[in-house]
């Protein structure tokens, strides 16, 4: 009788633990299909650590996506062709992007609905060390840049204006914007593409601005979406709201200023305290289409590279 009560305890707790066990699976498994409908439901915008999407952190932080069925979801990366690899795999329905990675996705079978010009601009920023202060000195020299992409397009501006050799500016495909920085740094290439925050923690450095797309009246970073998820009603009026809530955002940044939101800047966009204090001030459009004569400059970049 002694050794049948201890066996029969382990017997029940066995079964007690077996049943927990099965439970929790069951639990586990049911939350993640809950989890997986919400992310469905959800609005997914692919963004960077980049000032041009400050208006999609700063709608968020003031919760001006409550009002959508579902709600937004940002879906976070360091490189650009990973927000486009994003949205052509049907993984989030909007990216910040630019009109050069936009056009090549288009002719690629995603087609993408552009809602809006970005504020976004680019410098080539040389590395101090080399002691570049013209564009002609680029002969010879390594650029840091990514393919089919504005600063693609950028390099072709450099060759075309400057008479270089395309083969004697060296293209070093560098996608991820902080390793980019990184490597400025560290003085290992010469010059180096980069959009804000980066440039202008780069200027903090005291390395020597070459180019700028402002200069040149090139605006090409574009917000777009996926056109074919766009169509389904459930998603334009998603759109709708994201739209205004995106607008509203824009409206408070350029009351307030850039540096009113520098939590949040050096939060998202992974920088310090004295990048924001340094940042140019900026106004922020609300997204109302983009300009024909950049649609057709990354159209006509396209069909000369094909």
């Amino acid at each position: 009788m002694r050794t049948i009560i201890p066996a029969l305890v382990l017997v029940l707790l066995v079964a007690a633990c077996g049943q927990s066990y099965e439970e929790t699976k069951k639990l586990t498994r049911k939350q993640r299909v809950e989890a997986m409908r919400k992310d469905s439901a959800a609005l997914k915008i692919a963004v960077m650590p980049t000032m041009d999407c400050l208006p999609i952190f700063v709608a968020q932080h003031h919760q001006l996506y409550d009002t959508l069925n579902g709600g937004v979801r940002l879906k976070y990366f360091m490189a650009q062709m990973d927000c486009d690899t994003a949205i052509e795999r049907g993984r989030v329905e909007g990216v910040m992007t630019d009109l050069i990675r936009a056009t090549r996705m288009t002719r690629q079978g995603t087609a993408l609905r552009y809602m809006g010009a970005t504020n976004a601009y680019w410098q080539l920023v040389a590395n101090r060390h080399a002691r570049l202060k013209h564009l002609k000195q680029l002969d010879d020299k390594m650029v840091a840049m990514t393919r089919y992409s504005v600063t693609d397009w950028l390099c072709d501006y450099v060759v075309d204006s400057t008479k270089i050799k395309s083969e004697k500016l060296f293209r070093v495909q560098i996608n991820d914007v902080d390793v980019r920085l990184q490597m400025l740094r560290n003085n290992e290439l010469d010059a180096f593409f980069m959009t804000e925050p980066q440039a202008t923690a780069a200027r903090i450095g005291k390395n020597n601005v070459l180019l700028d797309t402002r200069k040149i009246d090139a605006w090409m970073g574009v917000l777009a979406f996926r056109e074919v998820e766009m169509r389904r009603p459930e998603r334009h009026r998603q759109l709708e709201l994201f739209m205004k809530a995106y607008n509203a955002a824009c409206d408070s940044i350029n009351k307030y200023g850039v540096k009113h939101y520098k939590p949040l800047i050096v939060k998202y966009c992974r920088t310090t305290e004295q990048v924001v204090d340094s940042l140019p001030e900026m106004k922020y459009r609300h997204a109302a289409g983009v300009r024909d004569k950049d649609v057709a400059r990354a159209e006509n970049w396209w069909k000369k590279k094909h």
